[in-house]
């Protein structure tokens, strides 16, 4: 079990590891989308496909992750030490494609290898943590996803003017140099862990059955259901939003810099939206805790309804701070409150695979939004899979404060 307290190395340089794996990798994409599409070109539906293509190989990793993690239950580290490596340096292949189909090809890599790293880096992080504070060390590393749409917000006027042709690039590969330092520091952090780490022989006997348990915690509708439903959800959604929200803020003739400013508001929105997240879920670990803040995110993305910039930018700033970080890691508590030790990273596993089967539909469907209808009522879309994640999040609510009541009255 966890002996260190949520501020401590191993967490450190997890949150700086999230810079690259979610704020580099994954959703640095849709900063660059407008200088991709000049020199590369395509249409929005097509650039859309190839964010499906990230999560396609996201979902990928997600879904061998499980099995893998069973045949070498005592390779985490191995594992997590090659993925980490290999994601900096696809980053840094991405930078140098010069057509669609190779460009896609790199974005399957870059989604397959930060699958593997999301839930091996958090899982050997929090193990490292002592239980009472693994809400405040969860917001703290997955803030570090805040702080890289924060840096990737900054690279806008290089990226996003059209005199910068090849802006985009430069930046992808400054990105893989970082995200490969990153790792390094990471496994030099943990290497001194590794030992404790080695299942006993009584956990290997019964994986079988551990294995057979996560299906049954996951799709049971009185345990986990609806909050895996609703993590769903909330991946269709925040991706259209992060998708397609500058190429609309560009399609409304906004300098590159101020869009670039409102992409890093909510990435500096989101570093205290980690804190503020980590702390709420800590005190109550609940799904109305959840629920409340893809409430008020629904809001935020309503914004870009109201054709007026300040509400736009409010309600991106919103978002960051309430509601883009707060559901994994609100997500990554509950489990690890709700779940065995045993079968937790085999559950993070699965539930991560709901979260990126949401987001591989997200780029598709609000692609073809914009085709259709333009890129305003695109980007508005991700209200409606927003609120239903909030919807689902208060049911599963409900359903943890019946049981809850059932245990207090069995226990008296």
């Amino acid at each position: 079990m966890g002996t260190k307290p949520a501020l401590n190395g191993i967490t450190v340089w997890a949150s700086l590891l999230f810079i690259v794996i979610l704020g580099f990798s994954r959703l640095s994409y849709g900063m660059f989308l407008p200088g991709i599409q000049r020199e590369i070109g395509g249409s929005y539906s097509q650039l859309g496909i190839l964010g499906t293509v990230n999560f396609v190989g996201y979902l990928i990793g997600t879904l061998c992750l499980s099995p893998l993690i069973s045949r070498f239950p005592n390779q985490k580290h191995v594992i997590n030490r090659m993925t980490c490596f290999l994601l900096g340096l696809a980053m840094i292949g991405s930078a140098c494609s010069e057509h669609f189909i190779q460009l896609g090809l790199w974005r399957f890599a870059i989604g397959l290898f930060s699958a593997f790293a999301t839930v091996l880096v958090l899982s050997i992080a929090m193990d490292a943590v002592r239980p009472a504070e693994r809400g405040a060390a969860s917001g703290l590393i997955w803030a570090g996803g805040c702080a890289g749409i924060l840096v990737t917000g900054l690279f806008a006027p290089f990226t996003i003017d059209p005199s910068h042709l090849e802006g985009w690039r430069y930046a992808w590969a400054a990105m893989g140099v970082f995200g490969v330092i990153a790792a390094l520091g990471f496994e030099i952090v943990t290497g001194k862990r590794e030992s404790a780490t080695i299942p006993s022989t009584t956990e290997l006997d019964s994986r079988e059955q551990e294995r057979v348990n996560v299906y049954r915690l996951l799709l049971n509708p009185k345990k986990l259901l609806f909050l895996i439903g609703s993590y769903f959800f909330f991946g269709w959604g925040y991706i259209i939003y992060f998708t397609y929200l500058i190429p609309y803020l560009v399609s409304k003739g906004i300098p590159p810099l101020y869009a670039g400013l409102i992409w890093s508001g909510i990435g500096f929105a989101g570093l205290f939206n980690g804190w503020i997240g980590g702390k709420a879920i800590d005190r109550w670990p609940s799904g109305y805790t959840l629920a409340a803040g893809l409430i008020l995110g629904t809001i935020g993305v309503i914004g870009v309804t109201t054709n007026h910039m300040f509400f736009t930018a409010l309600g991106a700033i919103m978002i960051g701070l309430v509601s883009f970080i707060t559901p994994p890691l609100m997500t990554t508590a509950l489990l690890r409150r709700h779940v065995p030790h045993h079968a937790y990273t085999a559950c993070l596993s699965l539930a991560t695979a709901c979260f990126a089967s949401g987001q591989m539909m997200g780029p598709v469907v609000g692609g073809i939004a914009v085709e259709r209808y333009g890129l305003q009522f695109g980007v508005a879309t991700s209200a409606i899979f927003m609120a239903i994640a909030a919807a689902l999040a208060g049911v599963y609510g409900q359903r943890q404060r019946k049981l809850d009541r059932q245990d207090l009255s069995h226990s008296g």
